[in-house]
């Protein structure tokens, strides 16, 4: 029994859709996995609109760099990001998702059916798209990072926070998210080293304050990452201080606070997207300025970065997309 609007009911008075002969036919694209993708597949493929899902450049999203996910409901003894995302995929897979590997290139949202063409040659022409191609973090480009990361180097203090409980850490930043990372820090760990370039924070006046009242956190401003150290896991940072003085902190968790790129480029400008490339949509709703378009997850959302909110706005793209199917009346 589907649990979606009875506005899915087709109206016999209007035309069944037709593909383009060139394109392949695709009544439902989600673009791009993890969370919000797979969820959206999962709600879509369960409402009879039989979804193909292209993974995009990282199949499964972040979260399968994460080792441990303590904070996803459903899991009480935890589960790896890469086995919570393999079950997300078979789930979607169950209720009829066809799950492709493959990036999108390119896209035409200039009238419907869509096109979207993909790195592998292939096109497809579209009733409803659903943009879930997520955020990337920005590192800092050290080798360190690709060998450390998931084993101490993370991108989401409150996804991976837990695990340093009572520990010495580092985050790297110093904007409103540095600052609030270090303050959640600073509740669970013993200690939190703010490395900061400049020699301020560019934090809201609030935040700043909060941080420098923190006796837990210690900002050392005008430095820079020279490398992280540790051969498994990490064990501490080598850092270059003002004048040039190698600086070496014993440290078990470091964590990057300088931002995250939306993966909206291909989109632009037919998709309206804030300054920080974040894609737009109406309040309440999975709607872009497209209507038959609809964006969740990440790529959407700058404020929470959740593995739950990201499931449960791809749940909100495939609700709205199966009504506006239902408006148009597409068999």
């Amino acid at each position: 029994m589907s649990f979606f609007s009875p506005l899915i009911m087709k109206s016999e008075s209007k035309p069944a859709y037709h593909a383009d002969s060139n394109f392949e036919k695709a009544k439902c694209l989600i673009i791009g996995s993890g969370p919000a993708g797979y969820t959206a597949a999962i709600y879509s493929g369960r409402a009879n609109i039989s979804p193909v899902l292209y993974e995009g450049l990282q199949p499964g999203g972040q979260l399968t760099t994460t080792t441990e996910i303590e904070n996803f409901p459903g899991y009480p003894d935890g589960v790896t990001g890469l086995i919570m995302m393999e079950e997300l995929k078979q789930q979607a897979i169950r209720f009829g998702t066809e799950v492709r590997s493959g990036i999108a290139s390119s896209v035409d949202f200039s009238k419907r059916p869509f096109k979207v063409f993909f790195d592998d040659g292939k096109a497809i022409e579209a009733q409803i798209v659903i943009i879930a191609t997520g955020a990337s973090a920005k590192y800092l480009g050290i080798p360190s990072e690709e060998k450390l990361k998931g084993s101490g180097i993370s991108a989401c203090a409150t996804c991976d926070g837990f695990f340093y409980k009572s520990q010495d850490v580092a985050v790297v930043g110093g904007g409103d998210t540095a600052c609030e990372e270090a303050t959640y820090l600073s509740g669970i760990c013993n200690k939190v080293y703010m490395i900061v370039r400049k020699n301020y924070l560019r934090a809201s006046k609030v935040m700043v304050q909060r941080v420098l009242a923190n006796s837990r956190i210690e900002v050392l401003f005008e430095h820079t990452t020279k490398e992280v150290l540790g051969d498994q896991t990490v064990e501490g940072v080598l850092l270059v201080n003002a004048k040039g003085e190698d600086i070496k902190i014993k440290i078990t968790g470091f964590f990057l606070a300088i931002g995250h790129q939306p993966n909206s480029d291909i989109f632009k400008p037919l998709i309206d997207t804030d300054e920080a490339g974040y894609i737009k949509t109406i309040p309440g709703t999975s709607k872009t300025n497209i209507p038959g378009v609809f964006a969740c997850g990440d790529v959407q959302d700058k404020v929470y970065r959740q593995a739950v909110t990201a499931a449960g706005s791809g749940c909100m793209a495939a609700i709205d997309a199966e009504r506006f199917i239902g408006e148009q009346g597409y068999v």
